[in-house]
């Protein structure tokens, strides 16, 4: 599903070049729950960028269900980044002047604009809030949220094109341990009622015992 080869990253400015990935090589199966973990600035959130099409490697390849995502022009990579990988972040990046229900909507929009669809999408949104217990909800702005009912409205929006992958970078980062767990327990669920494959960075070891594998980064470099 997911295959990294030779990947490298290297950051240049006019003084230096700092290499933050040196050469991974990885393989993630479809359906799988990996999680990625290791020290502060051991690469984990770059190399998530990376296998998300986020962020370009300065060497080697990645492989989406057997696509280059890296040979695609932008507007190609694009496409893929909305329809098929749905990211969540640590701080939710949820748009203050538009609702919840307007939040999750967005990322469906951009790919369906006819807008004869979008009473569909919308009945479709409402079901995911209700999923996450967000009904009452859905017509409050970010501000009116708790960081957990932030974090659940986050989800939706990366699950409302039913991507094939799910990137997600310290999702419990900012939130308390009870409600964390609630939130790793939720992406568990979805990823096993959609045969998603789910990526995450975390520091937490709990969460990275409850995963399906964990790789471990050191100093840009696998270390399991």
């Amino acid at each position: 599903m997911i295959e990294a080869k030779n990947v490298y990253k290297t950051y240049s400015n006019v003084n230096k070049e700092l290499t933050v990935l040196r050469g991974i090589d990885l393989k993630i199966d479809k359906a799988r729950f990996m999680a990625f973990v290791g020290p502060s600035g051991a690469g984990k959130s770059t190399l998530l960028h990376i296998l998300g099409g986020l962020d370009a490697p300065t060497e080697g390849a990645v492989f989406i269900a057997g696509q280059d995502i890296y040979s695609l022009s932008d507007q190609e990579l694009s496409r893929i980044r909305n329809k098929k990988i749905g990211f969540v972040f640590q701080f939710y990046h949820l748009l203050s002047e538009f609702t919840v229900l307007e939040n999750v909507l967005i990322p469906a929009l951009i790919e369906n604009p006819d807008s004869k669809g979008k009473k569909i999408l919308k009945e479709k949104a409402m079901g995911l809030l209700a999923q996450v217990g967000l009904s009452e909800r859905v017509s409050h702005f970010p501000s009116q949220l708790s960081g957990g009912e932030k974090q659940r409205a986050a989800i939706v929006r990366a699950l409302i094109n039913e991507p094939e992958v799910l990137f997600c970078d310290e999702p419990t980062g900012n939130l308390d341990s009870r409600t964390g767990d609630e939130i790793i327990s939720l992406i568990k669920d979805i990823s096993r009622k959609n045969a998603m494959t789910v990526v995450l960075v975390t520091h937490n070891a709990e969460i990275a015992r409850s995963a399906d594998g964990i790789y471990r980064l050191r100093d840009g470099l696998l270390v399991n």
